[in-house]
């Protein structure tokens, strides 16, 4: 199903059909179309669906003649108000998409459209929202990488546990051969790509700047690490910054982007919960690491878990969830003691004897409800087990370790 019907045209646009438009996937995409669509990426902001639709609507040269010619059909545009067409022109004017090329080319980058055969089609998903096209840093291949990827996203002041966590599900995702997609910010972010990194794993920046802007600084190690093992990418052009809105319109990229999302630590009011919502609207898989009750830093996790989130605790649940058939969590139980391993008479036989001292027989098979002879051929295979031993005429519990005794007896 094309996720990109056509709309009603836009009078004066391009026929739908138009190679301009934007080539197909794995078909090469025009100059003229790369040119545009880059330049574009400095005119509109992220996430701009009024954009995105005469995008689709017109395609990439044409809506960028529109803007920057004055004959009057940018105005005929829908939804095109003079204040809005101004603020479009005066960022044009900015807009040098050769020198962008140039920039990123020297980092060793690419810009990547709708059409290149590394474009990941899932993004698609976002309709009028998706984006313009995507500024890349890294050896990789970005459609592969998407397809077998999860993000972990989370709180920027997170604790040592929501640290450790995201690190764990980091390296334990990259152990299992997935990507591991975040925003490389402070905390979450930081311990899951560097969770990623330490296995030797992949792991996907997604920033909310210029894929050449270290941001934040304190990260500028860690990026460049990722920009040379694995991949960092933005919507943005190179040398823009970011600002509070960017981050958020970043987020729909990431949960469009992966297969699932998980939140690790996240408050009420988390741009975290902001991929999670987003995540959840495009129909990929919504988990959440549980924390402390009483922590406000989990108090959104457990929100997000109360509805159609997934509850998660280590890499291999997740990949269950996003994997393929037969991508299994091994089974959870807790510990077999030898106790359990006996029939019900045996066990009540044995549970007849009492902590301390020794009883005959008469007295074990009254407690356990059978016959005597019952009791003593029982008694005998449990001295056979090291249960139980003689004492006399009577019969006593070998002396264990408390840690091995039953729950009834102080044991765990």
């Amino acid at each position: 199903m094309n996720p990109w019907p056509d709309p009603g045209q836009e009078p004066g646009c391009l026929p739908a059909r138009d190679p301009e438009r934007g080539a197909g996937p794995g078909v090469a995409v025009s100059d003229r179309e790369r040119l545009a669509r880059a330049a574009l990426t400095r005119i509109l902001e992220p996430g701009d669906e009024r954009g995105g639709r005469w995008l689709r609507a017109c395609g990439a040269v044409e809506l960028l003649r529109r803007i920057t010619t004055r004959d009057g059909a940018a105005e005929r545009l829908s939804g095109m108000t003079p204040k809005r067409l101004e603020g479009y022109r005066l960022r044009a004017e900015r807009a040098e998409p050769e020198r962008d090329l140039a920039a990123v080319a020297a980092l060793g980058g690419r810009f990547v459209c709708p059409g290149d055969r590394e474009w990941p089609s899932q993004l698609d998903d976002l309709a009028d929202a998706r984006p313009t096209g995507l500024w890349v840093r890294g050896p990789r291949d970005l459609r592969l990488w998407a397809l077998r990827s999860v993000a972990v996203v989370g709180s920027r002041a997170c604790t040592p546990y929501g640290s450790h966590m995201a690190a764990s599900l980091g390296a334990g995702l990259a152990e299992l051969g997935w990507v591991v997609v975040s925003g490389a910010a402070f905390g979450v972010d930081g311990a899951a790509h560097r969770g990623a990194l330490a296995v030797d794993g992949a792991t996907m920046a997604v920033l909310a700047c210029g894929v050449d802007v270290a941001y934040p600084r304190g990260h500028a190690e860690l990026i460049g690490r990722m920009a040379e093992q694995g991949l960092v990418i933005g919507e943005l052009p190179p040398s823009d910054h970011p600002t509070s809105r960017r981050f958020i319109l970043r987020n729909r990229v990431i949960a469009a982007l992966t297969r699932g999302t998980v939140v690790v630590e996240a408050e009420y009011r988390s741009g975290s919960l902001v991929t999670a919502r987003s995540a959840q609207r495009l129909g990929r898989f919504t988990m959440g690491v549980p924390g402390p009750a009483t922590s406000g830093l989990s108090a959104g996790v457990h929100e997000l878990l109360r509805g159609e989130g997934i509850l998660v605790t280590d890499a291999s649940e997740v990949a269950e969830l996003v994997g393929d058939i037969g991508e299994l969590a091994p089974a959870r139980r807790g510990p077999v003691h030898p106790r359990d391993l006996l029939d019900a008479v045996s066990a009540r036989v044995l549970d007849a004897l009492p902590s301390r001292g020794a009883v005959g027989g008469r007295d074990v098979a009254r407690g356990a409800g059978t016959s005597i002879d019952e009791a003593l051929g029982r008694l005998y295979e449990l001295h056979s087990l090291g249960f139980v031993e003689r004492d006399g005429d009577g019969w006593r519990l070998t002396p264990r370790p408390t840690c091995n005794g039953d729950a009834r007896r102080g044991g765990t």
